[in-house]
Formats: C-alpha cells, sequence, structure tokens
C-alpha cells in the first residue's frame, strides 16, 4: 500500500455532515489525518464527490445464495420450500466454483460500499461428508475471494450438526457437519486469518448444534476473544420445536449454556418473547437485522427497536442477497419498526448509519473500522448526492438523503486500507462485474 489524500466534497463525521474533508491515508492502510474546512482539493488529492460515510459492514452473509436471486420468486412458498432451492445450489459448490461465486458477490458488495463482510459459513466437506484433502479448502477460498474481491472478511466458521434438535443431517446436510463440536474446533483452528481476515464462530441455530454441544463452540470464540455469530428464532416453528425438545425458548437455552455475551451476535431473533428480549439485552449480545431477506422469506418483522432499548447494538446483513444494498436495510429497518407500530422516527439517519458501520465492524472483530478519524482503518465509501434519487436538498440533509433515498447503484467510490477499490462506479480489481457473476451462477445452478 503507498500513502495516499482524498478530498470528500462532504463527509460524515462525529460532528455530523462536513463540507471539503481531507483524508489522508498511510501505507499501513490507516488514516493519517482527517482535516475539516477545505474548500478545494489540494494538490494531487483524489477528489470524492458526494457523501462520504465509513465503509459499510455487511455482519451476515451467506455467499452462494447470491445464486438464488430471481430463482427463488416465481410462485408462492415459505421458508422452508426456499430452503430446498438452496439446498440443491450447495450440492454443486466445489472449492473452485465457490470461490468463483464469492468473488463475484463480493465484488458486488464493494460496489454497494461494503467494505468488510461477515461470512457465516457452512458448506465445509464433499458431498455425503468426507473432508477434502485440505479440510478447509471451502473457507480458505472464500477468504482468497474476499481478497481478490478487494474487501475484508470475517470468516465465521459453522458448526452445524443436525437437521433438528437430535435428529441426524439430511442428505444434503452432511457436508456442513464435522460430526461433533470437537471436531469442528479441531479443524476452524487451524485455519489463519491475516491483515484482511479475521477468523470467528457460529452456530447455525439451536437445531443444528446439540444443547450438550453449545458450549464446545462457546468456547472456541471466548479462548480466542473471536466474534461468536448464530441465527436465533428465526422461525415460530424453531421456537416451538425447542421449546419442545428442551423446555426452553431457543434465547433461553443458549443463555443455560454460556452462548450469550457481548462477542455474541444474534442473527435475525425475529420471534421473541420479552423474556428474550430481556436475555439478550441484558447480555449485551448484538443483533443482526436482515430486512431485504426477512421479508423476502415472509419471516415477519424483528424488535429491534426493542432489542437495541433492552441493550442490544444493532447491526445489519444481506443474509440471503435477495438484494445487496446495505442502505436498503437500514432504511427498511425503521420503514419495517413504522410498519409494526405506525409511529414514525425510531432512529436518525446517523444512528441507522451506525448500524451499518461502526457497530456492523464491531460485530465482525474489526473495532478499528467504521468511523472517519486518525488512527482507524481507511476504509470509506461515497455516495452520490446529485443522481435522480439523491439531488435537491442541502448537504446539511446529506444522511437523511442517503438513508431514505439512495440505493447502492449511487455509490460512487470505496475505498479499503486506503486502496482505491471501487472509482467512479468501476470496480478496480475484477473486470465485468455481471459477467462475473452470470458465469459463477451458472456454473453452480442446480
Amino acid at each position: 500500500m503507498t500513502a495516499q489524500t482524498y478530498w470528500a466534497e462532504h463527509a460524515l463525521l462525529d460532528t455530523g455532515v462536513e463540507p471539503g474533508v481531507v483524508i489522508e491515508t498511510g501505507a499501513d492502510g490507516r488514516i493519517k489525518t482527517v482535516r475539516r474546512g477545505a474548500e478545494a482539493p489540494p494538490p494531487g488529492a483524489v477528489t470524492l464527490r458526494g457523501l462520504t460515510l465509513p465503509g459499510l459492514a455487511n455482519a451476515h452473509s451467506h455467499a452462494f445464495h447470491r445464486a438464488l436471486r430471481g430463482a427463488t420468486q416465481a410462485g408462492e412458498g415459505t421458508f422452508w420450500t426456499w430452503r430446498d432451492v438452496m439446498y440443491r445450489v450447495a450440492d454443486n459448490l466445489t472449492p473452485d466454483s465457490y470461490f468463483a461465486l464469492a468473488r463475484a458477490a463480493y465484488a458486488e458488495m464493494a460496489l454497494a460500499g461494503i467494505t468488510s463482510v461477515g461470512e457465516f459459513h457452512y458448506v465445509h466437506h464433499l458431498a455425503g461428508g468426507a473432508r477434502y484433502d485440505n479440510p478447509n479448502a471451502m473457507g480458505e477460498a472464500l477468504i482468497a475471494a474476499a481478497a481478490e474481491a478487494g474487501i475484508r472478511i470475517t470468516l465465521l466458521d459453522t458448526c452445524y450438526l443436525s437437521s433438528g434438535f437430535g435428529a441426524e443431517p439430511n442428505k444434503h446436510q452432511r457436508r456442513f457437519s464435522d460430526g461433533t463440536a470437537e471436531r469442528w474446533a479441531e479443524r476452524v483452528s487451524t485455519l489463519k486469518g491475516d491483515e484482511n481476515t479475521r477468523i470467528g464462530a457460529a452456530i447455525h441455530s439451536v437445531r443444528a448444534v446439540p444443547a450438550e454441544q453449545l458450549a464446545t463452540v462457546a468456547a472456541w470464540a471466548q479462548e480466542r476473544d473471536a466474534p461468536l455469530h448464530l441465527h436465533l428464532s428465526e422461525q415460530t416453528a424453531e421456537n416451538d420445536a425447542c421449546v419442545e425438545a428442551h423446555g426452553f425458548t431457543p434465547a433461553a437455552l443458549l443463555s443455560h449454556h454460556g452462548v450469550l455475551g457481548p462477542r455474541t451476535t444474534a442473527v435475525h431473533a425475529t420471534h421473541l418473547t420479552p423474556g428474550d428480549i430481556r436475555l439478550l439485552g441484558h447480555s449485551g449480545t448484538g443483533v443482526c437485522m436482515c430486512p431485504t431477506t426477512e421479508r423476502d422469506l415472509a419471516d415477519g418483522i424483528g424488535p429491534a427497536r426493542a432489542l437495541q432499548e433492552a441493550g442490544s447494538p444493532l447491526s445489519l446483513g444481506s443474509d440471503s442477497h435477495a438484494v445487496i444494498d446495505l442502505l436498503e436495510e437500514a432504511r427498511a429497518m425503521e420503514l419495517d419498526e413504522r410498519l409494526h407500530s405506525r409511529t414514525r422516527g425510531h432512529w436518525t439517519a446517523v444512528q441507522l448509519l451506525r448500524a451499518a458501520t461502526a457497530d456492523g465492524h464491531a460485530a465482525l472483530g474489526w473495532d478499528e473500522a467504521g468511523r472517519i478519524e486518525a488512527g482507524a482503518l481507511a476504509d470509506f465509501t461515497a455516495v452520490a448526492l446529485d443522481s435522480v434519487r439523491t439531488a435537491g436538498q442541502p448537504y446539511v440533509l446529506a444522511a437523511e438523503t442517503v438513508v431514505f433515498a439512495a440505493s447502492a447503484a449511487d455509490v460512487r467510490d470505496t475505498v479499503v486500507g486506503g486502496r482505491h477499490i471501487v472509482r467512479d462506479g468501476t470496480h478496480q480489481l475484477v473486470a465485468h462485474v455481471p459477467a462475473a457473476l452470470a458465469e459463477s451462477i451458472a456454473a453452480v445452478r442446480g
């Protein structure tokens, strides 16, 4: 990396939206200085038009689900029928095809202003469950894909052992399973992070990891101070089955086994009791909302406002990639809450952007990202304020305009570690992202 100076026409800083901001980055990929009030770009500076934000954090991704976009929209169905289609794509993945698909999906994320992704990764083995010669071939393919697409990754290696409360994995799920949590821990312990990569852990769900093995996964994460993520109460059927099997809601079961806490992020948390909300909030457990997936699958509207008021920090994810647009996720969280409550104004635009930036990065173990200030990682993105969606308002309303009107199509520039990954809407590392997506999706389509 080389040092670079950027001049942001407007930037979102801790003081709000500021005009004329100079951002100097160092060879170490961090921000050296931030200077306000520069009316024109300094000599040699790269100009970022529009509103420059901290890089967006996609806290929950299943990269191979990108192949499902549009393919699951015909006719009716439920989460469970959608899952059958998803399994057919998972069956066709190899390390090479997964690398190509993930590289294209991560490049699409960079074009949408995303600088870090939390990849909830559970397709570990060969069909039938046998291990690859390199047991982490699939995870390493994802790490390499993120590096080539120019974004950071937290690989949330996922423990997935059961098809439901003690039942053996079905024929599709065998390639997800390590057999036991102990064997999962042995395998994931050989994964290595780097300046672009953090290694975290995930419990797929309470139905997929037997209760007596939950603590093994939690202990692995605790020993390494690593992020721990899990799907929670996405479906009422899972809640009912958990109560029948254990006498506890999923949240209470996780609490009983020491899974909840400040390093843990629960994804979805859609169908919670008031007691569940208190457990999550009082333990400081984060919650990742994925509104575009939750509405696409007709899962319901989660209690985001109640969770935050109880003490849970909120982050955002594109999950199944029905769309890849963190601005839409932020907007949807507020608008869904309005539909549910029939009142407006639950979060300000700046608060919603915090969920999409600083709190999302923290959930992924990148605490040094998500803000534009000296010492932070030099990860930021610029959103146009002169498109047909965003033109018309003064710069003091730029944050509101971006959250409530802009889309991923308005992202013009993305910088990661001081490196200009997307310039004027064009990815600098992946030559033709639509073609890369089309080719890689065709290779895994069931």
